[in-house]
């Protein structure tokens, strides 16, 4: 049995303000949520990837009002909801680029604090904390992993997803237009490279000067695009067959190879 996934590609410009772009992706969720089993959101879709003074001002706890409201809106739907990531503010008072996942009742399944943070000592990294617990939980795919955007350079992590049991992988991003022809290439090589479902959801617009870069993709096991988005919002549906990966997986069983690690 397939599963329907949802991609939403959002336009995440500066130009908007982040109270109406909200409230206009809780309304965005609501419309598309009846059509789908599985949607999935992009990296600090509230604030924008590259805008690190309105993710500081906008951080909330995790159980502050942007999480409840998606989780309500799953529970609402009776959907699997991966709300992309948002700026957590913790206890300790750190910040993190946290990415959650909702069931159907509307419970937080599991969260996971971004492990890569981009920037090269600007950007994100002036800001936020690197997390550092991989995340596999099960899903209507399968055992899936979370991963956020910049992550996707280090395979080293989906490597230990798949060890960890991961069949599929969930990624939340915002990768700029400048570097769309490595998501292209590295979407498809992650997914070959572990035999998974790599189901990558961007965003688009102009934050600041950067312009992001689309291009949201679903790639089966075999490293096959399924189905890409192009450069502006959308939202991308797909069928995915849970079953694929321990299908290819059996058919040609590179895994069992595996000499380091």
């Amino acid at each position: 049995m397939t599963v329907r996934v949802g991609l939403v590609q959002l336009d995440c410009s500066t130009s908007e303000s982040v109270a109406h772009r909200v409230t206009r992706t809780l309304e965005l969720i609501d419309k598309v949520a009846p059509d789908v089993d599985l949607l999935v959101l992009p990296e600090l879709w509230h604030v924008g990837a590259f805008d690190v003074d309105a993710a500081r001002q906008h951080a909330q706890a995790i159980d502050g009002p942007l999480v409840s409201s998606m989780g309500a809106l799953a529970a609402e739907h009776k959907i699997w909801l991966h709300g992309g990531s948002f700026c957590e503010l913790a206890d300790d008072g750190r910040h993190y680029n946290t990415s959650v996942l909702f069931a159907p009742d509307g419970s937080l399944v599991v969260s996971y604090r971004k492990i890569h943070l981009f920037g090269f000592d600007g950007g994100e990294t002036v800001l936020m904390s690197g997390g550092d617990e991989l995340v596999v939980v099960d899903t209507p795919l399968g055992p899936t992993g979370l991963a956020t955007c910049y992550d996707m350079r280090f395979p080293e992590l989906f490597r230990a997803l798949t060890e960890g049991g991961a069949t599929a992988v969930l990624l939340t991003s915002g990768w700029p237009s400048l570097r769309i022809e490595h998501w292209d290439v590295l979407t498809r090589a992650r997914a070959i490279e572990n035999q998974t479902w790599f189901i990558a959801c961007n965003e688009v617009g102009t934050q600041f000067e950067m312009v992001l870069g689309g291009h949201s993709t679903v790639v089966d096991p075999r490293g096959d695009v399924v189905a890409i988005a192009g450069t502006e919002a959308e939202v991308l549906i797909v069928e995915v067959d849970p079953q694929a990966p321990a299908a290819w997986r059996a058919k040609f069983p590179v895994l069992d190879d595996i000499r380091l690690s």
